[in-house]
């Protein structure tokens, strides 16, 4: 009877929440549905994202009395939210991933940089922290692009520039604590040259804090494109993302609640999962923390 118990479904499932906590579970769960929404874009929109149609334009959704074919009714143009949310997820998460990608390719190169040259090159790194760390960066993404014109290319490369800085500073502090450890004094007594070491020792034991950086990271990039394309000045017509749906239904929040609160709830919802899964996996990841 006893050993029946233990393998009940139900027994998993509370080993389950005891190794993650149900509040993680969901968001891990929230966070699969957007990746998914995202993915399957094409197949899952009953309509084209551009299809305007004016004869139901500001159509609530069908749940309010709006027409069926309808879920969450229809923009100034008639244009299906549903349709355009699901492409707007899309867009916002891709800008947001390589954006997050490059900053952490850059960040953690030049902390590596930093911690191997020392001297001058750590000093201009450390300062070139420091002036970005100060300076808001949703001012000089504005200054680049008032400067250069818009592009999804240049776009993406200032969603990477954002956040490098905490990668640089984590990434150097960690290589020079790490690189006094025994086994990389041993490896290095016995001919191995810096890349190997940084690569093949190094960088798999700084690794976890780095992960947990990119899952703090991301929500503040997906944050940044929103406000750009809010402003107008990010992803331009005829792409649409979750911030330029937020901004383009800021005229009609008293008709029209919906064109703008389904894509800010979206919004809401995706960086507070993904912030609580980072807050979660630093927990795990912490040695000092295992165990409580």
């Amino acid at each position: 009877m006893a050993d029946s118990t233990s393998n009940a479904p139900g027994s998993k499932a509370s080993r389950l929440t005891r190794k993650y906590p149900f509040l993680v579970l969901l968001c891990f769960a929230f966070i699969a549905t957007v990746l998914l929404a995202a993915i399957f874009a094409d197949f899952i929109a009953p309509k084209l994202f551009t299809a305007q149609d004016l004869l139901n334009r500001l159509k609530p959704p069908s749940w309010l009395g709006g027409p069926e074919q309808y879920l969450l009714g229809t923009d100034e143009l008639g244009r299906d939210i549903v349709s355009r949310l699901l492409f707007a997820i899309r867009v916002s998460v891709f800008v947001a991933i390589l954006g997050t990608i490059i900053g952490a390719v850059l960040g953690t190169f030049l902390g590596f940089l930093a911690a191997h040259c020392r001297g001058w090159v750590e000093e201009t790194i450390m300062m070139m922290v420091d002036v970005q760390a100060s300076v808001p960066f949703l001012i000089i993404a504005l200054a680049v692009l008032a400067f250069f014109g818009n592009s999804l290319t240049l776009f993406i490369i200032i969603m990477g520039i954002n956040g490098w800085e905490g990668y640089a500073r984590l990434t150097r502090g960690m290589v020079l604590s790490t690189t006094t450890h025994g086994y990389a004094v041993a490896v290095r007594s016995l001919g191995a040259r810096p890349m190997r070491i940084y690569g093949r020792h190094i960088l798999p034991n700084i690794a976890s804090a780095l992960i947990v950086q990119f899952t703090l990271n991301f929500p503040s990039t997906i944050l940044l494109e929103t406000s750009l394309s809010f402003l107008g000045l990010g992803i331009q017509p005829p792409l649409t993302s979750l911030g330029q749906m937020l901004g383009a239904g800021r005229n009609h929040l008293i008709f029209a609640w919906w064109i703008s609160v389904i894509p800010g709830l979206t919004i809401f919802f995706t960086t507070l999962s993904i912030s609580i899964v980072g807050d979660w996996l630093r927990d795990r990841l912490d040695p000092t923390l295992r165990g409580r």
